[in-house]
């Protein structure tokens, strides 16, 4: 009779994880592809495709421009495809969250929901670049939203994936936090760089020099942040593993992300797969920062609850 019960509370519990287990892996996709778009948004923007279908939603009318279609009519249809495809995801993953919200975290549906919120407001300034004619300041803030939509996306799938605490981390999560933001705001000025060419400006006439300079300044204080991290992390003997490798992984990411930074620099924006790299990998830095940040955090407080049982 025992066995009867046992087997049928463990029955229970896995239709529980079920439904999270399906989200989370959702989540998973979305994150990669929203990095895949980031990426093709960077490619679009150094190769001039910003403005190659020009009107919008639609491209020259159609949902496929067959007979306009060349290399930039390509990526920047591609990028709204992509968009699309994540703003469906995004949908259903909303949708589910709140289907099986009395099986998932309290918190889920509305981490879900806010996502939502951003790929529509993501999508109505993707339309906006294209009215107003590739904008400097709306260009800054699509992307700014863009990254704001993958942080979220990150911290749910972090927040849902399996970790074991062990109560090493100290001081790390708010080091890793301090990180994350500090690459946040230096990507939001690459964006203005970018966005407003500072750099070529710079480089032709001596104009915006202060604004691609205050980019090169701002490498500093995220720099410093991740080798304390790094350091710190090396530090913390019973560290998790988990923890220690992304913390070596931000290493790692960092100093590649300088060498891009110092060739495009040194190439003048001259070569196009540098530039998208260096978006890309800046991206993947922040996103390594961010599940850091979260699995630390479960740590800290599982360590505050342990010693509070403990009282």
């Amino acid at each position: 009779m025992n066995e009867c019960v046992l087997q049928q509370q463990n029955e229970a519990a896995a239709l529980q994880q079920k439904p999270k287990e399906v989200i989370r892996r959702l989540v998973w996709k979305i994150c990669i592809a929203t990095l895949i778009l980031m990426a093709i948004g960077s490619a679009t923007r150094v190769m001039n495709a910003g403005l190659a279908c020009p009107d919008w939603p639609l491209c020259y009318g159609e949902l496929v421009p067959a007979k306009q279609m060349n290399f930039q009519v390509f990526l920047e249809w591609f990028h709204r495809l992509d968009a699309a495809l994540i703003g469906f995801s995004a949908i259903a993953l909303a949708g589910l969250s709140w289907w099986h919200r009395r099986s998932l975290p309290n918190w889920l549906p509305w981490a879900s929901t806010f996502a939502l919120f951003l790929i529509v407001f993501q999508g109505i300034l993707g339309g906006l670049t294209v009215t107003q004619l590739l904008r400097f300041d709306i260009v800054t803030a699509h992307l700014g939203t863009a990254l704001l939509f993958f942080i979220t996306l990150l911290i749910v799938g972090t927040a849902l994936a399996p970790y074991q605490a062990t109560g090493t981390v100290g001081k790390l999560p708010w080091v890793g936090l301090t990180s994350a933001i500090l690459v946040y705001l230096q990507s939001l000025l690459g964006a203005l760089v970018g966005s407003r060419w500072a750099l070529h400006q710079c480089f032709a006439g001596d104009q915006l020099c202060g604004v691609m300079y205050s980019h090169i300044i701002g490498l500093v204080p995220p720099t410093v942040a991740i080798l304390a991290l790094v350091f710190m992390a090396w530090r913390t003997p019973a560290l998790n593993p988990a923890l220690r490798r992304l913390a070596n992984m931000a290493g790692g990411l960092l100093f590649l992300q300088l060498l891009l930074g110092v060739a495009t620099y040194r190439l003048h924006l001259q070569v196009e797969p540098l530039t998208v790299s260096h978006q890309a990998v800046g991206a993947t830095l922040l996103g390594t920062l961010v599940a850091f940040t979260v699995l630390a955090l479960r740590d800290w407080f599982a360590n505050r609850e342990i010693k509070a049982y403990s009282v």
